[in-house]
């Protein structure tokens, strides 16, 4: 029997030791798991920051170059019908968002989708100017109409998306 108590004397000991060790160890490496885990996320941060900035910053600027007032500037359209000036204008719309389709990895889907909205609805005002003319008329007569049209807004959808971009990207800061 005193045999017995000797060998409980030593090894409820090692046992407690043995699970302080193992509980020690295991809340190390959960720990050491934990900073690498943190330490993985700050590296892709310092990596994907500037793609997403960037990606804000080219989506701005695609809003920016699609607005009627700013597509109408760059547009050249002395001698053209306003049915010319319509798919110029239709053109150069799809052309800049193609260009621009990737940056949608980088943004909310909602500062995304309000993007496809300002350019759809840039679209639709385009298309509605242009069908209230009768053909063959000059294309500075278009571009009155969707000035017009642009004038009678409170805010333009592009500046509606761009708003929704910059409330995106401050959340990010």
């Amino acid at each position: 029997m005193d045999l017995f108590f000797d060998i409980l004397k030593i090894t409820i000991p090692a046992v407690i030791v043995v699970i302080a060790v193992v509980y020690l160890v295991n809340g190390f490496l959960r720990n050491s798991e934990k900073l690498q885990q943190m330490k993985l996320m700050k590296e892709n941060q310092q990596i994907t920051l500037p793609l997403r900035l960037q990606a804000y910053e080219r989506l701005i600027l695609f809003l920016e170059r699609i607005s009627p007032d700013s597509i109408l500037l760059r547009a050249n359209y002395p001698d053209k019908t306003s049915q010319q000036l319509h798919r110029e204008l239709l053109q150069n719309i799809r052309a800049e968002f193609e260009h621009n389709l990737s940056q949608q990895l980088y943004v909310s889907i909602e500062s995304w989708n309000s993007v496809k909205n300002a350019r759809n609805y840039t679209i639709a005002l385009i298309n509605n100017a242009a069908a209230e003319l009768e053909e063959g008329v000059p294309a500075i007569e278009l571009s009155r109409k969707i000035l017009a049209t642009t004038a009678e807004m409170e805010q333009s959808p592009a500046q509606k998306a761009i708003d929704e971009l910059k409330r995106d990207i401050q959340q990010i800061f």
